[in-house]
């Protein structure tokens, strides 16, 4: 019997040129149908294909038998990344990729969750005449998995065989060395030459990176994975993450180090810090001190603020049922993350059952009794503090009616591997309401379904940042149900999210400009936005050191000038270039002041001009300078976001005499202001000429440009030397952390 199979129609993807694009992707039916199977809005659909083939497009070329290439792409936590990699896999399969592996998961549940949905939305199990899949999840190397490999690659091979009756091998496996030295030793065995290789790498910056650099050794995860490279000559390796701040800090040679990146947008229903932490929408609530379980501070009995949370739930759960289930409110989910120990969380979980088991009890109580009217009250309460978020929540006496019934559609589950349990999965279909409570097992990777209410008692541990952001899993698309949502926090965890907010948004904008230019992305300056409070990541994954800093009321200067002849002679042509365009006038001061002491001066100069004509041309040769000065440019950056118009004011120091100064041995200058004069009496101090480091207006960015001569031990070694100065008033002050590499 001779089965019709389904023509396929292979269109470009892309109406513009994507820039650093190394080939041309075409959409075929397995990218389409992954997208109309989510029933997409038509815009939504084609802006997740067209990011699909914005990164196939940078990456390997499948008619290429060696060539391999890493990317970075980076979304927001709960954001869509599984569906951007499911449809990049099918995407790669459209574009004659043979073999694709995802490296998904620490843990069998995450593997397990990751599987499922890659099935389910690749339509894998849906044989409809032909088959697309050829699937293995952890395999070993046995002949019952080598074999029918060599098999499926051998159907490629054949050109009689229609392309559409090639299967693509799948391979999901678990990120542990013992897992992928398998597949290592499986793979190995298979003729691989010709054999265009797509691995994903979710949550790239988990267990994936070399944690022993700094030992000068290579960790155990980390080789396995370089191994697994290295038996697919032909490959694209793409690190998925939401917190890419450890693979953007790693060595720039090294193998993970990304050479492009791309930035997923999320659909418009979907909830992150913004919505949370940068908009007044009432949706956080601080955790009081004596709720927070410590050393110092042990808990007995369920905390004031837990109670507060569970019936603010409770009434999202009663106000559900009443609407009535539907696909987008197919479940109510609450979330008590009290600690990375699991005693505690076995404590939680027993309060959450006692109290539940009290509180149905005082409702079946008769109306007037006393205790019933006061828990009556107190759910009253929760009702209003919703009702400043949903204007149509049904009334109390329907809520109050619907309690119970809340109350028996409500389990209660402990989610983590207590006892040498494995962490459960969670059968979503059995309950509307759950409460799961967990530590680590439900931080990274782990999805909760119809999350509304988050509970979080926990302090913000040792301050790295990725590890910090990547606890909200109360992010996601939110956007139809947000008025439910309500998260409690500790306040120092509070506030590092907060700050993560900014920081984030500004390492998001950066790598979009490096997308947007086509460059790779060794290119880019790292530099971020960051709290003092916060780490960016661990640090035994960075080889290279950061330096953090801001400016406020202060000055930054370069400690090194003297550097290479063509560097001064670049450096005085940019800046002559620059000083030529502007129109300069005397400064005002006392008519007693030396030659030395005279400057000019141009106002209202715009600062986007100096960016780009003076401060960017200037170069800088030493490593500490060269850190500064980026950050010095972020925090301008960051000022002509808030408002493009800013204003400078430019100082062109003593252009009428000539300055001397002495520099070391490595070029270091020992001290480019000069001081106040007179110097005594001290109550005449600065009555002549206040300083140099006085010369600046209290509010605008100052820039001094000098011309020095310079000398070594009395010698001169360099003439008109252009050395440049910025005063960065306090309004501009930002915290940011640098990092060069050689």
């Amino acid at each position: 019997m001779t089965v019709d199979q389904p023509t396929t129609v292979v269109t470009p993807v892309l109406t513009t040129h994507v820039p650093g694009a190394r080939w041309q992707p075409v959409v075929g039916p397995e990218a389409r149908g992954v997208v109309e199977r989510k029933r997409l809005p038509r815009e939504a659909g084609n802006a997740v294909i067209e990011a699909a083939a914005s990164i196939l497009a940078r990456g390997a070329r499948p008619s290429e038998l060696q060539d391999y290439r890493t990317g970075l792409v980076v979304g927001y936590v709960q954001s869509g990344k599984t569906l951007s990699f499911t449809t990049v896999i099918a995407l790669a399969r459209d574009n004659g990729y043979r073999l694709v592996v995802a490296v998904a998961g620490t843990s069998t549940s995450l593997l397990d969750q990751s599987t499922r949905r890659l099935r389910n939305d690749l339509y894998v199990d849906d044989v409809d005449g032909y088959l697309r899949w050829s699937t293995f999840t952890n395999p070993d190397d046995t002949e019952g998995n080598w074999r029918p490999i060599e098999q499926v690659l051998d159907e490629w091979r054949d050109p009689l065989v229609p392309q559409n009756e090639r299967p693509t091998v799948l391979i999901t496996v678990m990120k542990n060395h013992r897992h992928l030295a398998n597949l290592f030793a499986l793979l190995n065995r298979l003729n691989l030459g010709d054999v265009p290789t797509l691995i994903i790498d979710d949550e790239a910056d988990q267990a994936s990176l070399n944690t022993l650099v700094n030992r000068g050794r290579e960790s155990t995860t980390y080789r396995r994975l370089l191994e697994l490279r290295d038996t697919v000559p032909c490959h694209t390796f793409l690190q998925y993450t939401a917190t890419p701040q450890a693979p953007l800090l790693i060595n720039i040679i090294d193998s993970l180090s990304p050479d492009f990146v791309e930035v997923l947008q999320p659909g418009e229903d979907y909830a992150g810090g913004r919505s949370f932490f940068s908009e007044t929408h009432g949706l956080v609530g601080v955790i009081p001190y004596e709720d927070v379980p410590t050393d110092d501070n042990p808990l007995v009995d369920p905390p004031g603020s837990l109670l507060d949370a569970l019936r603010v739930f409770l009434v999202g759960v009663a106000s559900g049922l009443i609407q009535g289930r539907s696909r987008s409110n197919a479940n109510r989910s609450m979330l008590v993350h009290p600690s990375r120990e699991t005693a505690q969380h076995q404590e939680y979980r027993i309060w959450i059952g006692q109290v539940f088991d009290e509180w149905r009890r005082i409702l079946a109580l008769p109306e007037a009794d006393p205790d019933r009217v006061d828990l009556l009250q107190d759910f009253l309460d929760a009702r209003s503090d919703l009702a400043l978020t949903i204007p149509d929540l049904p009334s109390f006496d329907e809520l109050k009616a619907m309690l119970p019934r809340a109350f028996r559609l409500t389990s209660i589950e402990e989610v983590n591997t207590r006892a040498g349990r494995g962490t459960p999965s969670i059968d979503w279909s059995r309950s509307y309401g759950w409460i799961l409570v967990g530590g680590q097992a439900m931080d990274r990777g782990f999805t909760v379904e119809g999350l509304t209410v988050t509970y979080m008692p926990r302090g913000p541990g040792v301050g790295n940042a990725d590890t910090i952001q990547q606890r909200g899993r109360f992010f996601g698309y939110k956007r139809p149900y947000l008025g439910y949502c309500r998260t409690y926090l500790e306040q120092d965890v509070l506030s590092a999210f907060e700050e993560y907010v900014e920081h984030e948004e500004e390492m998001r904008r950066q790598l979009q400009q490096v997308h947007d230019a086509g460059s790779p992305l060794s290119d880019w300056k790292r530099a971020f936005v960051l709290s003092p409070a916060l780490r960016p990541c661990r640090s035994n994954v960075i080889q290279y050191d950061y330096a953090r800093g801001r400016y406020a009321d202060a000055w930054f200067a370069p400690r090194t000038v003297l550097s290479a002849p063509s560097v001064i002679d670049d450096n005085r042509r940019a800046m002559l270039s620059f000083l030529n365009d502007l129109t300069f006038s005397p400064n005002a001061g006392s008519p007693n002041r030396e030659p030395a002491q005279m400057h000019h001066v141009c106002r209202d100069v715009p600062m986007v001009e100096i960016i780009d004509s003076l401060l960017v041309p200037y170069r800088l040769t030493a490593s500490r300078d060269t850190r500064e000065i980026t950050g010095v440019l972020l925090q301008l950056s960051h000022a002509l976001e808030q408002n493009p118009d800013e204003r400078c004011v430019i100082y062109r120091i003593s252009p009428d005499f000539a300055r001397r100064r002495a520099v070391d041995a490595n070029g270091r200058i020992r001290n480019l202001f000069q001081g106040a004069a007179p110097v005594s009496p001290p109550s005449l101090r600065g009555s002549t000429y206040p300083g140099d480091l006085a010369i600046h207006e209290p509010e605008d960015v100052t820039v001094q440009v000098h011309f020095v001569e310079l000398s070594q031990d009395g010698m001169t070694v360099a003439e008109n030397v252009p050395v440049v100065a910025l005063w960065i008033p306090r309004r501009m002050d930002l915290a940011w952390l640098t990092q060069e590499q050689p």
